[in-house]
């Protein structure tokens, strides 16, 4: 817990120093969109219902914070909206691009097992770097108590986006989700964007898990999403 409060404070006074460095760069966005089922890392967030999302980001050179908001449905009695709260940094090193930050991943109405049993928090490390027209990256999430009291859990990630037309991008990404006290699984994702203009996107997904066997929201879905940002 002692390193978890120093790498937290860390984080936050890094992002700080960015701003008070930088705050003449100061720059604001907005983000909005709607799609047919919120999925997050492989697994349905809506009982695979549509979601409507939005959030706010706010950069200070390389530093970051930002704020997303979703519905979501884990079942009866469980909670109904989700919102993340965000914070980081972006530096470069070489022609290495790196995030590091800290997420915490709130729920309203948070009535699970016991409370706040699903609200949790992730440390994130991510490193991209593009070869030609193509963008490949890797990302590790840690989490010091994952929801339902689970314990510690890590997420791993490999990623890749290329475009292949000069509205279309296609990307997709593998990853393996590992929790102390519960069963791991593998997910992966395909799938495209296509720029319908300066500010709107829709993005269609193929999404999937090693295991079925969890349920019906573990299983292969395709989603469709069209978000605006300003």
């Amino acid at each position: 817990m002692k390193l978890l409060k120093i790498m937290l404070a860390s984080a936050a006074a890094t992002v700080a120093l960015s701003g008070a460095a930088m705050a003449d760069e100061l720059k604001l966005a907005y983000n909005i969109g709607v799609t047919s089922d919120y999925v997050f890392r492989g697994v349905s967030q809506t009982q695979e219902d549509p979601a409507v999302q939005g959030g706010v980001d706010a950069t200070y050179g390389m530093g970051y914070a930002g704020v997303w908001a979703s519905n979501v449905d884990f079942g009866s009695k469980n909670p109904s909206t989700e919102v993340d709260f965000y914070a980081g940094v972006k530096p470069t090193v070489g022609d290495t691009s790196l995030d590091l930050g800290v997420i915490y991943y709130s729920y309203t109405k948070d009535k699970g097992l016991t409370p706040g049993a699903y609200s949790y928090l992730e440390l994130k490390a991510a490193a991209s770097r593009t070869f030609g027209p193509a963008t490949l990256g890797a990302a590790v999430y840690y989490s010091p108590e994952f929801p339902g009291k689970t314990g510690h859990a890590t997420y791993g990630e490999l990623n890749a986006s290329v475009p292949v037309a000069k509205k279309l991008t296609l990307s997709g990404a593998i990853g393996r989700q590992n929790i102390q006290k519960a069963s791991d699984y593998t997910t992966w994702n395909l799938g495209g964007t296509y720029a319908l203009n300066d500010k709107f996107s829709l993005d269609i997904r193929y999404w999937d898990t090693d295991e079925h066997s969890f349920g019906q929201v573990y299983h292969s879905r395709v989603a469709a999403t069209i978000k605006a940002a300003f």
